[in-house]
């Protein structure tokens, strides 16, 4: 996901959620019950031969095929590309097809794009920094950016030219363009099993990244010593892609708003890339030609770099500032191969420096994967240290979660984009910062998001490139699972950063009245960071630790994403794999986080101290005198004794009898003989049951709880007793399953063990959204900010740095700047 720059999106699209129609359709005319444990089976799919109940792929699960074979060249002067294409088309779908289907992405920028002409305002890529929607008295304000924006579109003729389409005979093909989509008409509809062969020649003008918050483009740095300055391209979304046909939707041909990304077929690709002749080119798969493009040297650091401890510099940056002073007008062609890969990017420039490092997993079974990082002088000692580093910390880990990394590169590459993803090639924007000395170095702020970053979008290489979720509908399903898991490798790396997986890193937009379900579609969802990144990152960080307990939870998460890899699973089949494989019914979950906005609010209301009545008056009306002394006395009797008035009955103590001796608990035999014939109207078992809990004596309370926010979750207590001890307790959601509101809960404990404090969720682990009615009794509670430095004063950072990875990994930055 693109990931310093919004691709912000004003187009109100209504949208009409499975959890509202079940919402409607079940409403009761009796009472106000409300069932949160309803099955979710009627809300999801139902199960078929192609995606069965368990959730995994059904008995005839399919998927379509799609090859590549791509000639493109960069006229670096011009930043332009043109190529030619010759694709391979495998039906295996039961179905014929009379048309297909092709991804025009490039044709955003175009101004007449449904994404340009829908904006409210601020184009594709940026909202603007102007007054607030709907402020009548304040006019708009167009930024600086907004028109260098406009300005460039505008001179710049950006989309792609379509020159031909032709079949594999060279006879052209019919074909219509919808915006950023292309329909081929095939001569004849192509059968289940069969496969077409055709080719699509296309050229368009790059666009500069910074200038209009692209997912990719060229950077410029004109204060570089050749003439005219250098660029960094980065090339994706770059070459006609066919659309996915799916079993669950058919041709996914939406069109490309900017926010909802891709979903796209597996496919082997050659592609032959034609450069400048001192251009250093990283791109998805292995390099076929080292001997043509590499010297000598070169390849030896390579081979080197295999089994190296450290990374081995491939490209010295020497050699790279070398590079940046020189020109040539020579050309060289890099070819690269890539199996079983759903697309294909790339980047060039001479600016870059080259460093490398073999990676061997822990299955020693799976062939070396060379993690590499390719930046310019501005990355510095910051990319030097840090990134390839970082690649390899990702793959450890992800493994370990899910499945053996499954390609033979993984690749950081540093350009304008804040953060983008492709099968073996991510790229990164973290830079260093040149002083006035002619030094260059980086913050700590910088240090995080490079580390943050990398393992964010290296991760997507699992997520969505090998398990390969729909992105344009279901952008939680990448992007959330995703920042779960580089939240987990995040505080494997170092558990200081703030990774923004913690519960309480979601509570502010939990109860917050702008936001949508997380299974909203992607272009409708109203703030995409917390929704699509922080909020299923956090429900499954609470679904792990919380819940399910990191033993079931990961073998249930393993399963899935084995099930998955190299297939397109839906929503339906992650939530039936997790069930299914942890053998726990989460049915109130799923519903609760991802198909409504309530939020976790559970408040204890009160604490009753119940005593147990055993009817044998010796001790019961012992208990009660001890009630009784415990009530304070009387303000008229108070006063009446330090005015000294002397009682009729001590003035009168002639007359005085046994009950001005004794209060209204002293026990007679009465009493006694009513307890006996009691004893006797006992069954055997409840005679032992009485006599053992008045032997044991323990402590008796019922604790009153509160659903306030809606969302039913289990109550963590903890327990404070007066000698000073604590115990925590356990009560799992389905407490809630008959009174979702209200609920009251036993707890017995010893007599020597008298409860004098409860406190809910005390370590902040459910995403509780008020702590104040957290206590019983209340106390007053500082800030969660102030709390949190205060357990965390060890670290100095300010808040502000504590968003930074969050504001820059996991959200749209722009976007987000009123979050």
């Amino acid at each position: 996901m693109k990931v310093n720059k919004s691709i912000a999106l004003a187009l109100l699209v209504p949208l009409t959620l499975a959890g509202t129609v079940y919402a409607s359709a079940i409403k009761q005319t009796k009472g106000d019950f409300e069932d949160k444990f309803r099955q979710l089976e009627e809300v999801l799919p139902t199960p078929n031969v192609y995606r069965n109940a368990a959730g995994e792929p059904g008995e005839n699960y399919w998927q379509q095929k799609v090859d590549y074979h791509i000639k493109v060249s960069l006229d670096e002067d011009k930043r332009r590309i043109s190529g030619s294409e010759k694709i391979t088309y495998q039906n295996n779908s039961p179905y014929r097809l009379k048309y297909l289907w092709v991804q025009l992405d490039q044709n955003i920028f175009k101004e007449d794009s449904i994404a340009n002409t829908a904006n409210n305002f601020g184009g594709i890529g940026r909202r603007g920094p102007y007054t607030k929607a709907g402020d009548q008295k304040t006019p708009a304000k167009i930024s600086l950016d907004e028109l260098r924006r406009q300005q460039f579109l505008a001179d710049n003729e950006p989309g792609y030219e379509i020159s031909a389409v032709k079949d594999s005979k060279g006879k052209q093909l019919d074909f219509t363009l919808v915006g950023t989509q292309m329909r081929i008409d095939l001569p004849e509809p192509l059968k289940s099993g069969r496969s077409v062969k055709f080719s699509i020649d296309f050229a368009f003008n790059i666009v500069e990244e910074n200038a209009v918050s692209a997912r990719s483009g060229y950077e410029h740095f004109d204060e570089d010593p050749r003439e005219g300055g250098n660029d960094i391209f980065l090339l994706a979304q770059w070459f006609p892609r066919l659309h996915a046909y799916t079993d669950y939707e058919a041709w996914t041909n939406k069109e490309f708003l900017g926010r909802g990304e891709f979903t796209l077929e597996f496919g082997d690709y050659q592609v032959e890339i034609d450069v400048p002749a001192d251009h250093i080119v990283s791109a998805t798969g292995v390099l076929s030609n080292p001997k043509e493009v590499l010297t000598k040297t070169q390849r030896k650091r390579l081979e080197q770099a295999k089994t190296a401890k450290r990374p081995v510099f491939v490209v010295t940056e020497e050699e790279a500032a070398a590079n940046e002073k020189a020109g040539t007008d020579k050309r060289k062609t890099w070819k690269f191969k890539a199996d079983n890969v759903r697309d294909f990017a790339w980047a060039s420039s001479r600016k870059f420096m080259w460093d490398a490092k073999g990676y061997r997993q822990a299955d020693k079974n799976m062939p070396l994967v060379m993690a590499m990082s390719f930046y310019p002088k501005e990355g510095g000692d910051l990319w030097k240290k840090y990134s390839t580093e970082s690649v390899i910390h990702t793959m450890d880990v992800y493994s370990r979660f899910s499945f053996n990394y499954p390609y033979p590169t993984a690749q950081s590459v540093n350009g304008p984009v804040g953060g983008m993803e492709y099968p073996m090639i991510t790229f990164n924007g973290p830079r260093t910062e040149l002083q006035d000395d002619g030094s260059r170095t980086y913050s700590q702020a910088e240090k995080r998001y490079l580390i943050g970053v990398v393992i964010h979008e290296i991760g997507h290489i699992y997520f969505p490139m090998v398990v390969n979720s729909d992105e344009r509908q279901w952008t939680w399903m990448d992007e959330g699972l995703n920042s779960f898991l580089d939240g987990v490798a995040g505080r494997e790396w170092d558990p200081d950063i703030p990774w923004g997986v913690e519960p309480r890193d979601i509570v502010g937009y939990m109860q917050s009245e702008n936001q949508v379900p997380i299974m909203t579609q992607s272009d409708s969802i109203l703030r995409l960071g917390p929704n699509a990144y922080t909020k299923p990152a956090v429900a499954l960080n609470i679904l792990r630790e919380v819940i399910l307990g990191r033993e079931l939870f990961d073998f249930a998460f393993k399963e899935y994403s084995e099930r998955w890899q190299f297939k397109r699973p839906t929503p339906s089949d992650f939530f039936r794999t997790m069930e299914e494989a942890s053998g726990v019914d989460l049915d109130w979950f799923w519903r609760g986080w991802f198909y409504s906005t309530d939020h976790v609010d559970i408040s204890i209301d009160r604490v009753y101290q119940m005593r147990l009545d055993t009817h044998d008056p010796d001790i019961d009306y012992a208990r009660l005198r001890d009630l009784e002394q415990d009530k304070p006395s009387s303000l008229f009797v108070e006063r009446n004794k330090a005015e000294g008035k002397e009682l009729w009955i001590d003035r009168n103590p002639d007359i005085r009898d046994f009950y001005d001796e004794n209060d209204r608990f002293t026990v007679t035999n009465k009493e006694r003989n009513a307890y006996k014939k009691f004893l006797k109207k006992l069954k055997p078992w409840e005679r032992s049951t009485l006599a053992r809990a008045v032997e044991e004596d323990k402590n008796y309370y019922v604790l009153e709880f509160s659903n306030l926010g809606g969302l039913v979750m289990p109550i963590l207590l903890e327990l404070t007793y007066a000698d000073g001890s604590k115990e925590n307790q356990y009560i799992p959601a389905e407490i809630w399953r008959r009174t979702p509101k209200q609920v009251r809960k036993l707890i017995v404990t010893d007599k020597d063990k008298e409860l004098v404090q409860v406190a809910v969720d005390p370590g902040w682990e459910t995403a509780d959204v008020d702590v104040e009615n957290n206590h019983y009794p209340r106390r007053i509670i500082p800030s969660r900010v102030e709390a949190y430095k205060a357990k965390k004063s060890k670290d100095k950072v300010k808040r502000d740095i504590m968003k930074d990875i969050k504001t820059r990994l996991k959200t749209d930055a722009e976007i987000t700047k009123d979050d």
